[in-house]
């Protein structure tokens, strides 16, 4: 796999807007509604979800030198990511990058919500916290949550792999 997101026309945005992702498990809606103004030497954002409408906290703190770089000479009141008349992506644009994306790298499962469920699935991974992750996610229970991570799958394998009934299999057949 030789692609790199970060090459072409909008290169730098896409990088930035899949690290975004990648690192907050926000969804895609939200993140495309967040303008410059918020994330200028803002470590922590807040933000209402658009389709929940419940308000949630973002820390940027580990991204802060890819933010800088990318909107050094942006204005405060643009989108933080645009098109090239510098309207505000949509979420259908964004669906199209991914589908791009996906088929150079030969890949079928790459979509819109692929961020936030692999931001979910590795915050997990490295917490173990499933309360906190349902938090995160505004889900109203942990079976909700670890569905949507894909966790019950990833459970269901781990444990079928080293099970095993049946009779010897005798060395002198």
């Amino acid at each position: 796999m030789d692609f790199n997101p970060r090459n072409g026309t909008h290169g730098e945005r896409n990088a930035l807007l899949i690290l975004i992702g990648l690192n907050t498990g926000l969804r895609m809606s939200d993140i495309l509604n967040l303008k410059v103004e918020q994330v200028r030497n803002h470590d922590i954002v807040y933000i209402t979800e658009k389709k929940t409408k419940k308000k949630r906290v973002i820390l940027l703190t580990r991204l802060r030198p890819q933010i800088n770089h990318y909107i050094k000479d942006l204005p405060d009141n643009e989108y933080l990511f645009t098109n090239r008349q510098h309207q505000p992506l949509s979420v259908n644009a964004v669906y199209k990058l991914f589908q791009t994306i996906a088929r150079k790298m030969h890949r079928t499962d790459i979509g819109t919500h692929t961020l936030r469920k692999t931001f979910g699935y590795h915050y997990y991974q490295q917490t173990h916290d499933i309360g906190t992750l349902m938090m995160i996610f505004n889900h109203s229970s942990e079976a909700i949550t670890k569905r949507y991570i894909g966790l019950n799958q990833d459970i269901i394998l781990k444990q079928m792999a080293g099970f095993q009934l049946g009779l010897e299999y005798e060395k002198n057949h």
